[in-house]
């Protein structure tokens, strides 16, 4: 996997789960609707899997130049 994940905060996680709530924290989201960029890997891809209810992904491929 290569590039980057632009990551949306869409949904706010009042009445979810604390371990959600944790995971939208550690993406480093602050705020409603912030938008994030995280290298494309396993990890980020998990996380986002986990609060995918909360959140929009927009793939970036990294092209050589």
């Amino acid at each position: 996997m290569a590039g980057t994940l632009k990551i949306q905060y869409v949904k706010s996680t009042i009445g979810y789960r604390k371990d959600q709530r944790d995971t939208i924290r550690s993406l480093g989201f602050r705020k409603l609707n912030q938008i994030v960029e995280r290298p494309d890997t396993k990890v980020f891809r998990g996380m986002i899997h986990k609060v995918r209810h909360l959140v929009r992904v927009t793939e970036e491929d990294v092209s050589p130049s």
